[in-house]
């Protein structure tokens, strides 16, 4: 089996990027002259997705923009949330009804997706399909990532995700989800964390470890710090 779409979280105000974002949305940040957005959208295509959906909200008239200036080989549909912001799970949730497919890579846009991701999202769909599972976390632990003051966000042991004991784990920003776990939820405002906790009281949420350094837009200073690379 394989995944067919994509979906990329491109809503967010971006705020802890301040004063970066408050002329352009988070996803059009350049990164070593490149947009992360489309670093982002170079990692999914390489991948063999020919289906890219995205989620807008704050300033979301440049990313509509600068996508129309850009020829990429994917189909892109763009999503807007609406008049209010949807959260990730709402975003998510109004994301999937664009889409006849049920299981979805899902990208948030504020890390960096360089190409050792390539061939550990590969392994990371092939242990989703052979665990059955409904949702799969690409995490990374905590040494790997350039920002030292992330805190762990979990356990992962036997591929199951946990929050007991000590947590040395970072959630990426990729993760594999089925679309039948936000059937019941209405296109509101609310987190994928929800959907995540009562997965994780069921020992139903999987985890799939990276190895690759993890670089991620936490926030103005980190920004600076990564420019140096």
């Amino acid at each position: 089996m394989k995944i067919n779409t994509a979906l990329i979280l491109c809503a967010g105000f971006g705020k802890r990027l301040n004063p970066l974002t408050l002329d352009i949305p988070k996803p059009l940040i350049k990164f070593q002259n490149i947009t992360v957005l489309e670093i982002c959208i170079n990692l999914i295509e390489s991948l063999g997705i020919k289906k890219i959906i995205i989620n807008t909200f704050y300033l979301g008239d440049q990313i509509h923009n600068f996508l129309r200036n850009k020829n990429f080989k994917s189909e892109i549909i763009i999503v807007d949330d609406g008049k209010d912001i949807l959260d990730t799970g709402g975003g998510i949730r109004n994301m999937l009804n664009h889409s006849n497919d049920n299981d979805f890579l899902i990208f948030n846009s504020d890390t960096i997706w360089k190409k050792s991701y390539h061939e550990e999202i590969i392994k990371m769909e092939k242990a989703y399909f052979s665990n059955q599972a409904k949702n799969m976390l690409l995490l990374v632990n905590k040494k790997l990532s350039f920002d030292k003051n992330f805190n762990g966000d979990f356990n992962l042991q036997d591929s199951l995700i946990s929050t007991i004991d000590k947590l040395f784990f970072i959630y990426t920003g990729c993760q594999i989800l089925n679309k039948k776990l936000l059937v019941d939820y209405k296109v509101e405002n609310f987190s994928i964390t929800e959907v995540w906790n009562s997965l994780i009281e069921k020992k139903e949420l999987y985890g799939f470890e990276s190895d690759s350094d993890f670089y991620h837009l936490t926030d103005f200073k980190t920004f600076k710090k990564l420019q140096d690379l």
